[in-house]
């Protein structure tokens, strides 16, 4: 996978923005940016596309802009001297695909069946996009085409918004959700970029969903570790698990038997994705202590921590299962 493609599945979700007056391209774009969310996609659909893609990326040179709805050779050029930085299309045009793979231009064209994915993977791609996915039949739909064609990933769009977005999400062949809930037509237009702001914002808490999963409390010895998890069992019912460093007293407190991060212990924060919620954390300034954190098999991150600790516990994120 190449790495703008990467940055974009870390980012995880794509608006999708039509753009009437390229006055509002650059307050637009500022507002999704500080609200978490440095991508879009500015279709093809109105004459101010170009126009907006070149304030976008002068004045936001972090934004990553790209262009949507090319139909195109023509277009693929207008969009690529804007500053756009990927190519969307809703089909795939073979013509097109071409052109951009000839010219090293990330191309993301739209597939909803075998053949254009086997055209797609004949072409050397590894990401479609998936439209209308709602209307073609969801998740569901991609999963079936994902049983044949296991490398293949995909960027669905069409239909998607909080309701369903983390059940798209959820599922390892998808890179991220194309939407425009945050970027409603009519917000753009009466220039509600603050609105537009806040709306990002709860698209990616939504996205990560952060909850506590447990809390843990240093203890120096065994025998101390048991008598604290004892405590919890015998008032409350709480069943004891021992494992080799650890009892836990129900899922959700967990007692070690040797001191570990955090004078006190440590707070784990649970979340749909720990890669993305680095990524988006590192945004916010947050630093990690990157020699805590494990993988699993596949290489995917399980856990890991913060630097900063909060009222003497250290602070770790944990994969959702």
């Amino acid at each position: 996978m190449n790495e703008l493609i990467k940055k974009i599945g870390n980012i995880g979700i794509v608006p999708v923005i039509k753009i009437d007056n390229a006055e509002n391209a650059v307050p637009l774009a500022r507002a999704l940016y500080e609200g978490g969310i440095p991508v879009a996609e500015v279709t093809f659909r109105t004459a101010h596309a170009k126009e907006a893609i070149e304030r976008i990326a002068k004045e936001l040179p972090d934004m990553i802009v790209g262009a949507g709805t090319v139909l195109t050779t023509e277009q693929v050029d207008i969009a690529i001297s804007a500053g756009s930085k990927f190519i969307v299309s809703p089909g795939f045009n073979p013509t097109v695909v071409k052109y951009c793979i000839e010219k090293d231009i990330c191309i993301i064209p739209g597939c909803v069946n075998p053949s254009d994915i086997e055209r797609a993977i004949e072409l050397g791609l590894e990401v479609v996009k998936f439209f209308p996915a709602e209307a073609y039949g969801g998740i569901n739909t991609i999963k079936a085409l994902s049983a044949p064609y296991t490398k293949m990933l995909f960027i669905p769009t069409g239909g998607i918004d909080p309701s369903n977005l983390n059940n798209y999400l959820s599922f390892n062949k998808i890179v991220a959700c194309g939407g425009s809930w945050m970027v409603n037509e009519d917000l753009i237009n009466n220039g509600e970029f603050d609105k537009i702001k806040e709306l990002s914002s709860k698209a990616i808490e939504h996205m990560l969903g952060f909850e506590i999963a447990h809390v843990g409390i240093n203890m120096n010895t065994s025998e101390e570790a048991h008598c604290v998890a004892d405590t919890f069992s015998d008032i409350f019912g709480f069943t004891k698990k021992e494992g080799n460093s650890s009892i836990f007293a129900a899922s959700f407190i967990e007692v070690l038997k040797s001191p570990f991060l955090g004078t006190n212990g440590h707070i784990a924060i649970r979340t749909n994705s720990v890669e993305r919620a680095v990524f988006h954390l590192k945004l916010k300034g947050v630093e990690f202590n990157e020699e805590s954190a494990n993988y699993d098999l596949n290489g995917n991150l399980q856990t890991i921590y913060l630097k900063k600790d909060a009222g003497g516990f250290a602070m770790h994120l944990l994969q959702k299962k």
